[in-house]
This record gives C-alpha cells, sequence and structure tokens, in this order.
C-alpha cells in the first residue's frame, strides 16, 4: 500500500515539475539491463569512476542538480554522489554525512543490517559540489533537502524496494530535515547523534550536560588541566605561531594566532567526551604536566591546526548554516574566569570569511522541531549518553508515529545501534527491518544481528570522517 501510494505521489510530482532529469525513471526503466547503464540513462547523471569491491558494484557518480530548486532555470551544478549496489531487490539506504563524500566503499550501520543498496550524496556547497560563482543564499536546508529527493526521485524506480534515510551527527540532522520537506520519499529513517537546536540563545542544556557528565573527579579533572593550558597561553602561542610559520599556516579569517588558540582551547573539554571515554580520564595530564606535554594534548584532542584558515576552508558550508539556521552550542566556563582575551569569539560568524554575509533564521529549527513532535513516522534517533551534541536531542510528541528516541549507555559521539542495551537494541532493530520491509521477527531469532557479515574494508570507520568538534 505504501508503495502504491509513494508511486501515486511521485507520479503527480513528475506531472507537475520542469527541472532536469524529469524523465530520469522512465528513461532508466528503458535502458539496458546492466545496472550501470541503467543509472547512466538517468538524464544529469555522469559517471565518475567505478570501482571494484566483493559482492557489489561500486559507483561514483555527478548529478546535475539547480543551484535553486525553486528557479531551475538560473543555473545548476553537478553533485558528487556514490551508488553501492548489492542488488535490485534489496531495499536501499541513502546515507548523508552532511559534509563531503567518502568516494571509497562502504556500508552505514543500516546498510550492513538490511543488507541492502547504499546511495550515499555529498552536500551542497562542500567543494567539489559547489555552484561557481557560489550564492550563499542558496546554502539551506531546504534547498538540500530538495537535492536529496531530486536523487531519490532519478534513482528509485531502479531500486523501487523500500528506501530508508539515515546518517550520523550533521547527516542525522540532514536525514531528518529530508523527511519533514519530503515526508513521502522514505519509508523510515535512522538518525544517529543529531543535534536539535532549536532556540539557539538558550543553551543551559550544555552547561548541564557538563555538571553531570561522567565522575566529578573526571570533570574536575578535564577542568583542571584546561585551565592550566590558558594560565600557560603565552607559551603555548609562541610554539603556536612557530609551528604555523614553519608548516606554511595562517590565521586571516579568525584574526590571529591568539585568536585561534582561544577556540582550540575552549574546543577542548567538549572534544575529549566527544570521542573520549570515562575509562580514559586517567590519561588526562595534570597541572604539573609541562608545556609540551599539554601542547601535545590539546593537539591530539582538539587539533591546532583546525583554526587556521586551511583547516576552516573545507568547513565553510557547516560554519555557514551553523549560523544562519542550524545554531550553535554556547557554554560557561566559570573555571576561566580571568583568562580568557576575545569575548564573542567562540561563534559561527567567526569562521567564515567576512565577504561572505550571514543572518540568523530563528524560525528554521523551531519549525524541524514542531513537526518531528506533531508528524513524524517512522524514524529512530540514536544518542550517546556522554556525547555532549545530545544535550539537545530530538524529542517525540503526541503527534510521532512509530517513532523512537534511545540511548547507549556511556557511548560517545560514535553511538549507535550495536552500542543499545539489548532490549533497545530489539527494538531498534524490529523497527528498522519492518521499514525496510525485511522480516523483523526472523532479525529477532537472530537477536537482532545485521544480514550482512562484517566485513573490514566495507565496515570500518573511516578516521577522516570524524568531525573533530563538528556535529
Amino acid at each position: 500500500m505504501r508503495k502504491a501510494l509513494r508511486a501515486l505521489l511521485t507520479l503527480l510530482v513528475l506531472i507537475g515539475t520542469v527541472s532536469v532529469g524529469s524523465a530520469s525513471a522512465g528513461a532508466a526503466t528503458a535502458a539496458g539491463t546492466d545496472i550501470e547503464d541503467r543509472i547512466l540513462a538517468i538524464p544529469g547523471m555522469r559517471l565518475i569512476e567505478e570501482k571494484p569491491v566483493d559482492g557489489y558494484r561500486f559507483f561514483v557518480l555527478g548529478y546535475r542538480q539547480p543551484v535553486d530548486h525553486r528557479r531551475p532555470w538560473k543555473g545548476g551544478f553537478e553533485q558528487r554522489l556514490t551508488v553501492l549496489h548489492r542488488g535490485e531487490d534489496r531495499p536501499t539506504v541513502f546515507y548523508t554525512s552532511g559534509y563531503g563524500l567518502r568516494t571509497t566503499p562502504s556500508r552505514s550501520e543500516p546498510t550492513r543490517m538490511t543488507d541492502g543498496n547504499q546511495v550515499s550524496m555529498e552536500y551542497r556547497f562542500f567543494t567539489p559540489s559547489r555552484p561557481e560563482p557560489a550564492d550563499w543564499s542558496k546554502l539551506d536546508i531546504w534547498q538540500a533537502a530538495s537535492d536529496q529527493h531530486r536523487v531519490f526521485r532519478a534513482l528509485h524506480r531502479i531500486y523501487d524496494e523500500e528506501w530508508i534515510s539515515t546518517g550520523g551527527s550533521k547527516g542525522g540532522m540532514t536525514a531528518t530535515y529530508y523527511r519533514r520537506f519530503y515526508p513521502h520519499d522514505m519509508d523510515g529513517t535512522v538518525a544517529y547523534v543529531a543535534p536539535n537546536d532549536v532556540n539557539n540563545k538558550e543553551d543551559s542544556a550544555y552547561d548541564e550536560f557538563f555538571a553531570t557528565v561522567s565522575t566529578a573527579e573526571c570533570r574536575e579533572r578535564l577542568n583542571t588541566v584546561q585551565r592550566e593550558v590558558f594560565v600557560r597561553r603565552d607559551e603555548i602561542v609562541a610554539r603556536y605561531e612557530a609551528w604555523a610559520r614553519q608548516e606554511g599556516y595562517t590565521f586571516d579569517v579568525v584574526g590571529s594566532a591568539d585568536k585561534a588558540f582561544e577556540n582550540v582551547g575552549l574546543d577542548l573539554v567538549w572534544a575529549w567526551w566527544q570521542y573520549g571515554s570515562e575509562s580514559d580520564c586517567g590519561q588526562v595530564p595534570g597541572a604539573d604536566a609541562t608545556t609540551g606535554e599539554l601542547y601535545d594534548f590539546v593537539d591530539r584532542v582538539a587539533g591546532f591546526s583546525f583554526y587556521t584558515d586551511q583547516g576552516l576552508e573545507y568547513y565553510t558550508p557547516y560554519y555557514y548554516q551553523a549560523g544562519t539556521q542550524l545554531g550553535a552550542p554556547s557554554f560557561d566556563t566559570p573555571h576561566l574566569d580571568g583568562l580568557l582575551r576575545h569575548p564573542g569569539i567562540y561563534d559561527p560568524r567567526s569562521y567564515v570569511p567576512r565577504d561572505i554575509p550571514m543572518s540568523f533564521d530563528r524560525k528554521a529549527m523551531r519549525d524541524i522541531d514542531k513537526w518531528v513532535r506533531k508528524d513524524a513516522e517512522r524514524m529512530l534517533f540514536v544518542y550517546g549518553e556522554n556525547d555532549p551534541w545530545g544535550a539537545e536531542p530530538f524529542r517525540l510528541g503526541r503527534g510521532s508515529e512509530d517513532s523512537y528516541v534511545l540511548t547507549a549507555p556511556g557511548a560517545n559521539h560514535g553511538a549507535n545501534i550495536a552500542a543499545l542495551e539489548e532490549d533497545d537494541r530489539a527494538l531498534a532493530t524490529g523497527a528498522l527491518m519492518r521499514w525496510a520491509g525485511l522480516d523483523a521477527d526472523a532479525s529477532a531469532k537472530r537477536k537482532a544481528a545485521p544480514l550482512a557479515p562484517y566485513d573490514a574494508k566495507l565496515d570500518q570507520a573511516d578516521k577522516a570522517d570524524r568531525r573533530m568538534l563538528r556535529p
């Protein structure tokens, strides 16, 4: 029934919309039987590369998108995507990171659990998927969701079994926004560790998190080392500047090495919890550490390269969105009183070149939050107990149907279904299998094990995908 309804809705959209690729479904169906031929029959689709992978076909593709989906005749750009093809009789997982695109074969957790296909899409304005010239006003959550909608429309007549959208962190946010604007495309959504900053001016949830996470001893140890880093600021900044000169790094966007240092130092405790563990608290240096040991610790956890011009460049689209729609966290640091020199520096506007105009839309996240509470269907949100990004999570309301918010105990920003407690893991797996059109009962009998066996090449997290300090 849902497939029939979705097909009808898609047909109505296709009849009423004039855009690049509107005939893609028919063209793909009419083409030859080889999956590459069918995909490349889609108007606007270009093969960049096919890479070998056991048990799959893997294509890196370019797809022509409008810069402005409201005015598609005003120019376009090529957006990169990949297709990990398992079989046309399998469900398809639509994965988004919310950032750039990994062009080596990999599987998200839902893809492995369902033994499905995976379509992965690069977020607009992350290079090379950026219009030229770049009109930054066209970087918003609706335009990005419309990119995803067009990719789905182009491919769903080839992959006509159930579709599941997913992503972690900003990718989880992206999957949620997509469902809000195009609620009938997907049969279900798994959003991992997705922040929900409804009111950007009210961030007390982060203060509560840092006041209660883990043990008092661990919190005190982290606060102590962070304070000591700022006490030795001049020594550390001197090392920082010398390193930057040697490596060719500059600080034009944030303004100076001292301002960059302040951002890195403020990141320290957050970054440690984002990917650290309570079991590692004993490895945090004490106030008696040498300056060299403190410098190395900060670099390892927060990264001195990040707030250089070269480090920020990749993330400009993220910080633009954080400063225009998504919001960004702030938190109190009473243990650093008297040590901070640059009030207001810890803000997205500080990380975006000044020639790119920004203004904040207070309604955007409120609209998303309201939709999740009142209208969301078949959505699973997974959080980590010790992840600071989960301090402001998505919450369900009376209108949410067949949807769940689950938290993995002791987990950080890498929380997933496998990290959930047994009952929650069974609940999440059953929901995913049901939404994917698979036998949930059979999965339960297999103790919620993925349908596809583990593959070290496909299922190992890429360290480059870790967005330290960014969601």
